[in-house]
């Protein structure tokens, strides 16, 4: 058993909200103090731990029992957190008229309830593996339900050497045109 020193239920909860929990409890933290986030959301794995690299905590796990993961993150130094958004941006509006890959970051189910025809599906947690399926060339814009999570793969893709990135905003959430189901 990990030894931690505070416990987060975040069960129920959907992206971004196990996020937005865990900002807030870690704060309560000192340097080096481990917390622990229980979370039935299978995105937030990959949620947590690309939040926690980019802010400078050390996302140390999770383990999985039954339905509930049990993420450990421990919290970096007491220096302000200054989280980072990805600078390049564009409307959901505007998607629509561009040319380029619309890359779908959520969870399988979530894709295949509804998503932009043409989109491509790599959850957030698959995407350092599946790289090689992006083409450094062409413009991908980077959506998700919220905005999070794509912000988060934009940044990954950034860090990978893809120079015409764009994160979507504000979501699927907010998509109010034609969308394909695989159900």
């Amino acid at each position: 058993m990990i030894q931690t020193n505070h416990q987060l239920d975040a069960k129920g909860l959907a992206c971004p909200m196990p996020i937005v929990k865990t900002k807030k409890a870690i704060i309560e933290l000192e340097e080096g103090q481990v917390l622990e986030i229980q979370a039935t959301d299978k995105g937030s794995k990959a949620d947590l731990t690309a939040w926690a690299s980019s802010v400078g905590h050390q996302y140390l796990g999770t383990v999985e029992e039954g339905d509930v993961l049990y993420h450990y993150i421990r919290k970096g130094s007491n220096e302000p957190e200054v989280e980072k958004s990805y600078e390049h941006t564009v409307s959901l509006d505007e998607i629509e008229s561009r040319e380029g890959l619309i890359l779908d970051v959520r969870e399988a189910a979530e894709y295949a309830f509804g998503h932009i025809e043409g989109a491509k599906s790599i959850p957030m947690g698959e995407i350092e593996s599946r790289l090689a399926e992006l083409d450094k060339e062409k413009e991908i814009y980077v959506i998700c339900r919220t905005g999070k999570r794509s912000d988060l793969a934009a940044q990954l893709l950034a860090k990978n050497g893809f120079t015409k990135v764009y994160n979507v905003l504000p979501g699927m959430n907010e998509w109010n045109g034609k969308i394909t189901k695989e159900v």
